[in-house]
């Protein structure tokens, strides 16, 4: 019987098998190294240990959260509970009946033949009358930035006169570009950015979400970064998270300091490392007015080369104005600090310019750059645009170039002087006449105030109920302080002892009721505070957005 045959590798496939089996075991230590090990050391540093557990046990509270609202029981439950939800929804923002006096078209497809301008003018008339008159009355947290009737003439005059003008198209409305290109440079000079560089934009949003787009491209060019990182303050707009998911950029989230209401510069030094292209400030931040430190963020943006984005949206034309205002305790926040790469600002705020305008300004015309798109090969022709939207309203342009030329420096000056001074007043009041009850968050200065309460039995959300009651809309805060704010306009400023006396009779009769009262508020913010409430809530925001477009 012959042997039985052995098959062995040749001593050159041992070799490369061995090198193949040791470049996989490097190649998974370095990826264990790198993507492991590095990533969860800067993730731990940034947090804390505390913070890192915390959003442990918060990531697994929502998987365990998801999997009991599948279950066949809570899902049936749920559903019922949110055919509710739309249908009140329905009532409040979509009704089928209006109120008296109100006679409205369905319109829900395109007419056989076109109606006449009378017929559009009643329904203009009716859609009116839908409004709150609170709105016109000055009892509307931020929302209404009016200029008055005489400007408003002015914007329609101006948005009338360019109507169908694309500044997409500069050589066919070289007036629009014109308009835009002395608006934005007005802007850059108010924030002593004489040699910087900027577009207009459709708001605040769009103006964060670009510059946060510039810095990724930036930091990908000329540092070879791919997986991009920024550090912001708890404060800062949502738009900052709406750009980290749109971009693919890892956000580090850092708590603000919770007496100052400030961003923690320290502990955001912290979360600074190799993949980090930016931080932020705020001036002021939206949810408590308080001015986050750009100094001191400045000299960090300068030692690690990474970029630092001032929110200036809120504070548009009121920060700018606030020294020759006579308000002069607040830090340098524009481009004098030398750290300062970019500003937003929006000029529909407290410029008073048609809404759908703001601007995004730069150091330099080499890091605006950055923002632009340019396709060379598009079979329709070279393709470029300067931000997110293609052809735009040049009407806008047109009507916000004509209000900064109308009210000029004095007019803004004054009107920075009566809005800081209206919130300036309700702020000292409040820890004045309700020093028990209430309490001011911060140290606010410029024209937002932000008020929370001092005993747990005085729920805060039911004091904004209250106050809706009266025709005030107060915003409420979420996050680690449950609390009201107010922006204050030119048309809340002169209101501003009536909203204290009213504030002052909610607080008494909240005081009064029954502890579990329920209002709009106490039942969303009180959903938000359970285990469930990420979940739900954000439920019934998509049920809102829906409800929209019914």
């Amino acid at each position: 019987m012959p042997p039985a045959l052995t098959l062995s590798a040749s001593p050159r496939a041992e070799t490369i098998n061995r090198r193949f089996t040791n470049f996989a075991r490097i190649a998974v230590i370095y990826w264990l190294i790198r993507y492991v090990l590095l990533d969860g050391y800067r993730h731990v540093r940034a947090r804390g240990v505390g913070g890192t557990v915390k959003q442990a046990r918060a990531a697994i509270q929502a998987i365990v959260v998801r999997i009991m609202l599948s279950l066949p029981a809570a899902k049936g439950k749920m559903a019922m509970e949110m055919s509710k939800i739309r249908s009140d929804l329905r009532q409040k923002l979509a009704p089928s009946k209006y109120p008296d006096g109100v006679t409205l078209t369905a319109v829900r497809r395109l007419p056989q033949q076109g109606r006449d301008k009378a017929w559009l003018e009643s329904e203009w008339s009716n859609l009116h009358k839908l409004e709150k008159g609170d709105i016109g009355q000055g009892r509307v947290s931020g929302a209404v930035y009016h200029g008055g009737e005489e400007l408003n003439a002015v914007i329609n005059e101006a948005m009338a006169s360019f109507v169908v003008t694309n500044p997409l198209h500069p050589d066919v409305f070289p007036g629009v570009r014109k308009m835009e290109s002395e608006l934005v440079s007005m802007v850059l000079n108010l924030f002593n950015a004489r040699n910087g560089a900027g577009t207009t934009t459709s708001g605040g949003t769009e103006s964060i979400l670009m510059a946060c787009k510039t810095y990724r491209d930036w930091a990908k060019e000329t540092k070879g970064i791919t997986r991009p990182e920024m550090v912001i303050p708890s404060s800062a707009h949502a738009a900052f998270w709406k750009a980290s998911q749109y971009f693919k950029i890892k956000l580090h989230v850092i708590p603000v300091n919770r007496v100052t209401r400030k961003a923690d510069v320290k502990a955001m030094k912290r979360a600074i490392n190799a993949n980090t292209i930016m931080i932020v400030g705020s001036a002021p931040n939206f949810p408590d007015g308080a001015i986050d430190s750009i100094p001191e963020l400045g000299v960090l943006a300068k030692k690690y080369n990474i970029g630092l984005h001032v929110d200036c949206c809120l504070g548009s034309f009121i920060v700018p104005f606030m020294a020759k205002a006579g308000f002069d305790d607040i830090e340098l926040f524009d481009f004098r600090v030398s750290g300062v790469t970019s500003i937003s600002c929006d000029t529909h705020k407290y410029a008073f310019c048609p809404k759908g305008s703001s601007v995004i300004m730069y150091r330099s015309a080499d890091l605006r750059r950055y923002q632009y798109y340019i396709m060379t090969d598009w079979a329709g022709g070279v393709y470029a645009s300067p931000s997110m939207a293609g052809s735009r309203p040049g009407s806008i342009l047109a009507g916000a170039w004509a209000v900064l030329n109308y009210i000029g420096e004095d007019g803004y000056t004054a009107s920075c002087k009566e809005i800081v001074t209206a919130a300036r007043h309700f702020s000292a009041q409040l820890r004045s006449r309700f020093p028990t009850d209430l309490f001011v968050l911060g140290e606010p200065k410029a024209c937002v105030v932000a008020f929370g309460s001092k005993n747990n039995d005085l729920n805060i959300y039911a004091i904004g109920d209250g106050m809706s009651k009266k025709g005030w809309h107060l915003s409420a805060l979420g996050g680690d302080v449950p609390g009201l704010h107010m922006a204050f306009t030119r048309l809340s400023a002169p209101k501003v002892d009536q909203l204290l006396d009213d504030l002052a009779g909610v607080v008494d009769a909240v005081k009064a009721a029954p502890p579990n009262s329920k209002g709009d508020l106490v039942a969303l913010y009180g959903i938000g505070q359970t285990s469930v409430g990420p979940h739900v809530v954000g439920k019934l925001a998509e049920t809102f957005l829906n409800t929209l477009y019914e």
